[in-house]
């Protein structure tokens, strides 16, 4: 069998953009998926919704949001950021919706309207997919790559592509094949670590107010004391603990910290007012109020949801007029409004992860064009690689546009410049 020009492993969206750019670039692609479908993990992302990008335009302000290794993704981004994915989705019928924080949505429908826009998009380019295919592992001349060992068999390819994403969520096929084969050839791992998880708190009532969403809150992560870091936005409570985009952004910082001791969290519920106002405003809920029980007091401040659990957690009697809450009481009370006390016990594992920190050492990556500096046609895209960043879209588009830059630099007519000496 002739060869392909290009062998992707990993059908997730970093995959699918690299097979198939690669395709419309002329190439001969297959695409190689342990599971039964293209997209497994696409279908878990927002809810069900898909957040597909974020709409900074900018890519450095974008690749900032990713710490020091962010530089390192600016000629992915230059090449296809976040505006040319919009656009991409936007000719091939999917409307979408910029939301709060930038994040980018589909108009109407879920993630299930994503994955079928990317199948089309294969079968648009002629890329050849094999779904159920295992690959076990590269096959190693000793200088190159010259392809794969299937649970069906060897395939031969001019280069490989490995896209198979980190060990977030395990059930969709992350399981870290590709870590394992980049060792194998020589390549330093970064250690992969869960991120971006709910976490778990020593707290037994959280799943009284599971169903509630906290909007506008700030929540802060302190050590010994010390505020090590804080968010603002969206959390909800779990059966076991608390999730949400804020948490989910505190939870790496809490897990490192983890590491050298115990963790607390305190949440703000009314973070744009200040302890001293916020007071004043409970002391003129508790006079106009002055003849009521206590517990039929909070209705104004808090949603009804929550009211019972903040009596209970006041130590304030729930028959006792407002008239006689002593000072002491009141400032209890304070202090759950805006510094409601949580203690952290664990964050999430790789079942409950976003996405993987940690992955393939970018300093052996050559970033302009995603191919290894080790193994001349041998690339990595998408979550495989050492680039992790905040929720809100950030991520996805790494698999994107490194997805695009690695499809694109491995067809033959950029394989022909580089072994000419003009692209390094």
């Amino acid at each position: 069998m002739k060869p392909y020009d290009l062998i992707v492993i990993g059908g997730g969206p970093a995959g699918i953009f690299a097979a198939g750019h690669a395709a419309q670039n002329g190439a001969r692609v297959v695409l190689l998926e342990k599971k039964k479908r293209c997209g497994a993990k696409l279908l878990i992302t927002g809810k069900g919704r898909c957040n597909i990008t974020n709409s900074e335009p900018d890519p450095r302000r974008f690749a900032a949001w990713f710490g020091p290794n962010g530089r390192a993704l600016l000629t992915a981004l230059y090449a296809f950021g976040a505006p040319e994915v919009i656009e991409f989705f936007d000719q091939r019928g999917l409307s979408l919706t910029v939301e709060r924080g930038g994040r980018v949505f589909p108009t109407r429908g879920d993630a299930k309207d994503v994955q079928r826009v990317l199948e089309r998009f294969l079968s648009d380019t002629g890329v050849e997919v094999r779904c159920g295919s295992e690959v076990q592992r590269l096959l190693w001349d000793g200088e190159s790559v010259s392809g794969v060992q299937t649970s069906a068999g060897e395939l031969f390819g001019s280069a490989v592509l490995v896209a198979t994403g980190g060990l977030s969520y395990p059930g969709t096929g992350c399981t870290g094949d590709g870590y394992n084969w980049a060792r194998e050839l020589g390549h330093t791992v970064v250690e992969p670590k869960p991120a971006l998880t709910s976490i778990t708190l020593a707290e037994s009532w959280t799943d009284e107010v599971s169903e509630l969403n906290l909007k506008n809150v700030e929540l802060r992560a302190l050590q010994d004391g010390r505020v090590l870091e804080s968010r603002f936005g969206e959390a909800f409570f779990t059966q076991d603990g608390i999730g949400g985009p804020i948490v989910l952004d505190l939870s790496n910082r809490v897990r490192e910290a983890l590491g050298r001791g115990k963790v607390a969290l305190q949440l703000d519920f009314k973070p744009a007012v200040e302890r001293q106002l916020f007071d004043k405003r409970l002391q003129r809920e508790l006079a106009e109020h002055a003849n009521k029980d206590f517990g039929n007091a909070l209705g104004n401040l808090l949603p009804k949801a929550m009211i019972p659990l903040f009596i209970r957690l006041s130590g304030i009697e729930p028959g006792k007029k407002c008239h006689s809450v002593t000072r002491e009481e009141r400032q209890r009370l304070l202090g759950l409004f805006k510094e409601l006390p949580l203690q952290v016990q664990t964050c999430g594992g790789f079942d409950k992860a976003i996405v993987t920190s940690g992955g393939i050492d970018l300093k052996e990556v050559d970033m302009r064009t995603l191919r290894s500096k080790k193994i001349a046609n041998l690339y990595f895209a998408g979550e495989v690689l050492d680039l992790d960043g905040p929720t809100g879209g950030f991520n996805l588009q790494v698999c994107w546009s490194t997805g695009y830059l690695a499809g694109v630099s491995a067809t033959p007519a950029a394989n022909r410049v580089a072994t000419s000496g003009q692209l390094s």
